[in-house]
């Protein structure tokens, strides 16, 4: 029986939700007329400086969402109705308003009750506009309300949902907060500047809105360059001192567009001038969490993701060849757009799109890119640029094109239709493999090594097989992570290390050591992050210095993230691991201030609680976590263990019984429920529950070690020595089954 509280450490990889809604006032823009800015020491010009040779992109550029992507309110950017508006909708009645020249929106508090709170900003124009509202400590926080651009009303982005004034969801909460979700994507050169000692910011930009200056870089020493002599005189220099230039390559200008166009967690302010999108952000791999299992959009996931996932990105296909990178529209209209390399006679015709020319169901986008609709009324399209799978949908119930137009008919009456149409196979797809991949079943791991070592899958399908992985704890799985370090891809090495995590240190200590000294900040970061688990006499002399300066970039990420309820919960992970419980308690109990609905934090407190010889704390934690989700089983497991550390053993056998009951896949939960009930003998429930464990589980050697003893203990030679037998099988070289074997007769 495992007599020490289970020890839970999870290894969260927070790819913060980039929301691209909400800021503080800045020293160096006074108004919305854009006026050239004081030079600072970050160098950044303003748009003015840019309009004098770029007359035509400067134009383009204030018809657009950037510049409306935040702005002061005033009657040209307001686009909602103030005019003693009211909106009642889930329990909560706003007023929207003016006063003067200042406009106003009454709504429910962090109290619960209404209080007048003045608009700072606009956010956005279309097809919603929102909001923000100045709170101490320098936060800016966007209401729920917002307005509908399109059909001129006022909404609730989460309608028929009742959000507690607590609630992390509330408005006034860390989700709705402009400084941590929004502002680096809103404005330019926003530097957060947020103080963890007292949970407050300070945060600035350099201009209000996405200028120039976002993509192309600070822009003081290009225009003086174009000003000066030299240049004059002919002396070019390349790129004329600027960060992405026309007719970039395809990686400058993704990795230029990605960091606001993915969701993707910061590693630092500190920005490293690079082209690899891993040395400055983490972004979303298409795991099942975020994604459906075949890689489609399905949460809040932006473009990135998806496109790196298309034949389009594979191809060199960059942003600017649909997008006009000023006005952000595209370039052309309907099919036009995909027919620029698409051959019209081959393509746009009703023997391919089998509808009719012209109609809504014959545009490639309708087939190819549909879309989902986001903040309540935005639509926004999947960029992976894939062929519509029914076939995939029948057996594994992903969803396909088809359906958002034929919703009348079955996936198996679709499915017939393609093959009706294009003939019964189909070409092959990495969904093919990522699918059942994802399904962490018996099988998986085939699927996901494929993956893996098919020269054509794309990079951020590999760096999602290698996370799969991660949870199959195999040779296998082991060997293949090992070999994924020697990636030429980023994303890939990075998901590799984080699933090594969990596999022994002493397997891959050795393999690990160079990554520490990658040339990628992110892959050293996670290097860092499974080095210091190692204790530091046992790190060789070779790699002592490199996991020092790693270590301090990992430190210094962390630190980054602390604004953020997750982040806090990722730094207290960190000291958990360093066994620096006190601080590991600090951060927990800061994330869950913040959001109080993570059960993995409480969960993780309550071990740290345990550690610290604070059990009754311990139990108040995961009696937290009941109230979010009684049906967790995993929760009912811990107190179950915690019960039986507290010698408290019929409230464990309930706490386990529940836990079994919620039908937990967990095999600890039938191996320690066991052993309780065997050393309570009550063999024959002991068996039950042993023989159900490896129903579910068949391949849980610890499940066949538990029920032999049983059975030994009942005298049942034949059965004990049958299940021996089986465990012989499934895990021969197992160091602590070898007494048994041999006493079984069995070691042969």
């Amino acid at each position: 029986m495992q007599r020490k509280f289970l020890f839970l450490i999870f290894f969260i990889i927070v790819l913060f939700v980039v929301f691209r809604i909400f800021i503080v006032e800045s020293s160096t823009t006074k108004d919305i007329k854009y006026t050239m800015i004081s030079n600072n020491s970050k160098t950044y010009v303003g748009d003015q400086s840019c309009k004098e040779c770029h007359k035509g992109e400067h134009k383009e550029w204030t018809e657009s969402h950037h510049f409306m992507s935040m702005l002061l309110p005033s009657e040209k950017t307001v686009k909602g109705n103030f005019d003693n508006i009211t909106h009642t909708a889930d329990g909560v009645t706003s007023r929207f308003f003016k006063k003067g020249n200042k406009y106003f929106i009454n709504t429910q508090g962090e109290d619960g009750k209404n209080h007048d709170y003045e608009v700072k900003y606009t956010f956005g124009f279309t097809p919603l506009q929102q909001y923000l509202v100045a709170f101490p400590g320098g936060r800016l926080q966007v209401p729920r309300v917002s307005w509908d651009s399109k059909q001129k009303k006022w909404y609730n982005q989460y309608a028929k949902q009742t959000v507690s004034s607590h609630d992390w969801l509330h408005w006034t909460g860390n989700s709705q907060n402009w400084n941590t979700m929004c502002a680096s994507c809103h404005s330019t050169n926003l530097q957060k500047n947020y103080d963890d000692k007292t949970d407050t910011y300070k945060t600035t930009y350099s201009i209000i809105n996405v200028s120039c200056e976002s993509c192309h870089g600070a822009g003081k020493q290009h225009s003086d360059y174009i000003k000066g002599e030299d240049y004059k005189d002919g002396e070019k220099i390349k790129g004329s001192f600027l960060k992405l230039v026309k007719n970039g390559s395809q990686l400058e200008q993704i990795n230029t567009c990605a960091p606001c166009h993915a969701r993707a967690s910061e590693i630092s302010n500190n920005h490293i001038r690079s082209n690899e999108i891993m040395d400055n952000y983490i972004p979303q791999i298409p795991d099942s969490e975020y994604f459906f299992a075949d890689g489609q959009i399905d949460d809040e996931d932006y473009i990135y993701t998806s496109f790196l996932q298309s034949k389009m990105f594979s191809k060199g296909v960059k942003c600017s060849n649909c997008h006009n990178p000023h006005s952000t529209k595209l370039k052309k209209i309907d099919n036009q757009t995909c027919l620029q390399c698409h051959i019209p006679q081959k393509y746009n015709v009703p023997t391919h799109t089998f509808h009719p020319v012209g109609s809504q169901s014959s545009l490639c986008v309708s087939c190819h890119m549909p879309g989902k609709i986001y903040m309540g009324n935005d639509l926004r399209h999947d960029h992976s640029f894939r062929v519509p799978r029914p076939d995939l949908s029948v057996t594994y119930g992903t969803p396909n094109a088809c359906n958002n137009c034929h919703q009348d008919k079955s996936n198996k009456y679709l499915t017939d239709a393609i093959v009706k149409w294009y003939g019964p196979k189909r070409k092959y797809h990495f969904a093919d493999d990522l699918i059942p991949g994802s399904q962490l079943n018996s099988q998986s791991e085939t699927h996901l090594k494929k993956l893996i070592n098919y020269t054509q899958t794309p990079n951020i399908i590999k760096a999602t097989a290698a996370f799969y992985l991660g949870k199959i704890q195999t040779q296998t799985s082991l060997n293949t992570l090992l070999k994924c370090l020697h990636n030429k891809d980023a994303q890939v090495r990075y998901r590799a290390l984080t699933s090594l995590a969990n596999f022994q240190p002493t397997s891959w200590v050795d393999a690990v050591g160079p990554l520490l000294s990658d040339k990628v900040r992110a892959v050293r970061i996670a290097a860092a992050d499974l080095y210091i688990t190692i204790p530091s006499a046992q790190i060789k002399d070779q790699y002592k210095e490199a996991f020092s300066e790693a270590h301090t970039e990992l430190k210094t990420y962390l630190h980054y993230q602390t604004d953020f309820s997750v982040g806090n919960i990722m730094l207290a992970d960190y000291y958990l691991k360093l066994q620096d419980y006190s601080n590991a308690e600090k951060y927990y109990k800061k994330g869950l201030r913040k959001d109080s609905q993570m059960n993995y934090a409480w969960l993780n407190l309550s071990s740290t609680y345990n550690l610290l010889g604070k059990n009754e704390e311990a139990l108040k934690s995961l009696e937290f976590a009941l109230k979010n989700d009684s049906k967790n089983d995993r929760i009912h497991y811990n107190m179950a263990l915690l019960y039986n550390e507290m010698g408290n053993k019929p409230a464990a056998k309930n706490s386990f019984a529940k836990a079994v009951a919620l039908k937990s896949l967990n095999p600890r939960v039938y191996y320690n429920y066991g052993l309780l009930l065997n050393e309570a003998k009550k063999f024959k429930e002991a068996e039950l529950i042993l023989t159900k464990g490896i129903t579910l589980n068949p391949s849980a050697s610890e499940l066949y070690y538990a029920l032999t003893f049983v059975y030994i203990q009942t005298n049942n030679t034949i059965k004990a020595q049958n299940t021996a037998m089986h465990l012989k099988k499934l895990d021969p070289n197992n160091p602590e089954y070898q007494e048994l074997f041999r006493n079984m007769g069995v070691s042969q």
